[in-house]
């Protein structure tokens, strides 16, 4: 879809780097610069307690797959010559730097548009264009509101083990770069593309939000429990050990829930509709926890999957990736397994087979300077 697409990838971490991935699965050609005096992205070397790979660390290959990597240093004269020779041949530039970097780099939109005027620039910031502050995924999660309503009611308030706003934020700015591609399609156009961490963060609290800015209420932490619906989010033990989660959404989902379990409906009219289930949240719990754990999970989630209610058990990471849905969206090279980026399907088009594993460090740099000679 997009094989003659060129994208250079100034950015690092997380955010950026996903988008870059994501453009090289669909395939385009995709370079990340990284900076020769530091070793490359930092998340190269982030690596948990025990792992053994090379300088391509678990983190790293999380958003790396599909790219090429040159190593240089931008704070010279021959480091900025090799970019400004990348952007005047590239569609897609995306860069993460702190406001005020890029153009000390001699790197910014406006900076590297001179030479091509249709050049799209993609910039993710933590609190956008005017606050030079350094915007991290951790703190844009207790800043934003998202660790406040994180954890259990009587616990602290806690960080989400995945960098959700990078994740998200790196949504944004696909959306953003699509949209401006379709405008330099129409216009011949460039773009600057801008988003910011921050505001992707508020922007996600989504119903969490509105519960605040239409219904009044400031959200609190109430664990996995949904605020608006019951029961949505509560799980249970079951006889064999494993913890069944429940996401009943409706109350004809409820009344066929009570009847797989044998619970006669006409005592318990305190969870007769969802805003009862949600006040009376305690005792329609104890309720369940009583009737499930006289079930075995496969057989209870089969029997509540026939009648469409909506349930689970609650796996590791280990056993989700058995699943045959993982195994249709993962990336594979000779010693090193991934994840797609890009999990939709589009009729018509036939998703990237053959991905690059993620570049060592300065992997292809004589090879992309010799095409830029």
């Amino acid at each position: 879809m997009f094989q003659n697409l060129k994208v250079v990838e100034l950015a690092s971490v997380l955010a950026g780097p996903s988008v870059g991935q994501f453009f090289a699965e669909l395939g385009a050609q995709v370079i990340k610069v990284e900076n020769l005096q530091t070793g490359g992205d930092v998340t190269r070397t982030w690596k948990s307690i025990g792992e053994q790979t090379d300088d391509r660390s678990a983190y790293f290959c999380s958003c790396n797959w599909g790219k090429k990597s040159i190593a240089i240093d931008l704070t010279t004269g021959q480091g900025k010559t090799i970019v400004r020779k990348l952007a005047t041949r590239a569609d897609i530039i995306i860069a993460s730097y702190k406001p005020g970097d890029a153009e000390k780099l001699g790197v910014s939109y406006e900076q590297l548009i001179v030479n091509n005027q249709q050049l799209i620039y993609g910039q993710i910031t933590g609190y956008g264009s005017d606050d030079d502050r350094v915007g991290y995924d951790a703190v844009i999660q207790a800043e934003s509101g998202f660790m406040d309503i994180n954890g259990e009611r009587d616990g602290p308030a806690t960080k989400m083990p995945v960098a959700l706003i990078d994740v998200l934020a790196a949504h944004q700015l696909k959306e953003g770069l699509l949209i401006a591609l379709l405008k330099r399609e129409r216009t011949r156009e460039g773009s600057l593309v801008e988003v910011s961490l921050m505001q992707t963060a508020l922007s996600s609290l989504t119903n969490q939000a509105t519960n605040w800015l239409v219904g009044n209420k400031v959200p609190t932490r109430q664990g996995s429990s949904h605020p608006n619906i019951a029961p949505y989010g509560d799980s249970f033990l079951t006889k064999d050990g494993k913890r069944i989660l429940l996401a009943v959404g409706s109350d004809r989902q409820f009344e066929n829930l009570l009847n797989v379990l044998k619970i006669e409906n006409s005592d318990h009219e305190l969870f007769s509709t969802n805003q009862l289930r949600i006040q009376n949240r305690k005792e329609m719990n104890q309720l369940l926890t009583e009737a499930l754990r006289h079930f075995s999970s496969q057989a209870l989630t089969e029997e509540l999957n026939r009648k469409k209610i909506p349930a689970g058990i609650i796996q590791n990471i280990q056993e989700a990736f058995s699943a045959k849905e993982a195994k249709e969206i993962l990336l594979q090279s000779a010693s090193l397994s991934g994840v797609r980026n890009f999990v939709g399907s589009i009729s018509g088009f036939e998703r990237t087979t053959q991905l690059l594993p993620p570049p060592h460090f300065g992997e292809h740099t004589e090879e992309i300077l010799k095409l830029l000679s």
